[in-house]
């Protein structure tokens, strides 16, 4: 058990905690936190870039669970040497992701710091929430997109390179459009946000499963964190429609094992509290 892991059993057993968000008489309550020099380095990005990053990484937990985003609070701490210009970057980028996703910022907390921190809560609504259980013996096992560049780009940046403003490391892209129209036909859902393999591992948990492979992954692909692509299960019956909800949204999905018994253990570090 790892740092986070213990932290949260020593908290409390709430049968609410263990997924994207807490889901609550058809309403989802979710939290996360974007802080310098854990998530990113000031030098890697702009004050923009790292505001929008911090809502999107928040509206994905609430996307992974089938939920649309109604509300935020936002809190953040800044240094003094902040100056207007600098506060204005980040309240901008907050509003115009806000209103990208017809969200509503209700409130939060603002205060002095050290360096730059922000924690988001998003509260959201739905009528068929999404769990982390719910695989089921068979069921494919695939995820959104591709996965790996994220990693390769964090090596580039701990090294002084530079990587394009398109990569999403700093610009992540939610599959909510493909989620939200393909949710009746699946079984379980999950963000990557720690890696591939760490949410394999997760699932395998909680549903008490193992998997299959039906082809080999790379170390990139296993463990790259904060790729927000979706990593979800269904009946191997439904795979021509999921796949034609992928079509109609012209994503590509990535069906890469099937679930069996046993269990999975993650092969890659912590990317938190390591």
């Amino acid at each position: 058990m790892n740092k986070e892991e213990f932290f949260i059993s020593q908290i409390g057993g709430s049968k609410f905690i263990g997924d994207d968000g807490a889901f609550i008489d058809d309403f989802v309550y979710s939290s996360d936190s974007f802080f310098e020099n854990v998530h990113f380095k000031r030098d890697w990005m702009s004050l923009e870039q790292i505001a929008r990053k911090a809502f999107l990484v928040n509206i994905s937990d609430a996307i992974a669970m089938n939920s649309i985003p109604l509300y935020a609070l936002i809190n953040i701490s800044f240094p003094n040497r902040y100056t207007k210009t600098d506060i204005k970057a980040l309240s901008n980028s907050f509003k115009n992701t806000a209103k990208e996703f017809n969200i509503d910022i209700i409130g939060g907390d603002t205060i002095a710091g050290m360096k730059l921190d922000i924690s988001i809560s998003i509260i959201s609504k739905t009528k068929k929430p999404l769990f982390r259980s719910g695989i089921r013996l068979g069921d494919y096992i695939a995820h959104t997109g591709e996965v790996g560049s994220v990693r390769r780009d964090f090596k580039k940046l701990l090294r002084g390179r530079v990587v394009p403003s398109k990569s999403r490391f700093i610009n992540p892209k939610l599959r909510g459009d493909f989620l939200y129209q393909a949710s009746k036909y699946i079984n379980s859902a999950i963000d990557i946000s720690d890696g591939l393999s760490k949410e394999l591992g997760r699932l395998s948990d909680i549903n008490r499963v193992g998997y299959n492979f039906l082809y080999a992954k790379t170390k990139d692909e296993f463990c790259s964190g904060e790729e927000y692509e979706l990593l979800f299960s269904f009946d191997k019956n439904s795979i021509d429609i999921i796949k034609s909800i992928a079509k109609r949204n012209r994503l590509k999905i990535d069906i890469f094992a099937v679930a069996k018994r046993g269990r999975y253990k993650s092969c890659c570090k912590d990317n938190h509290f390591v």
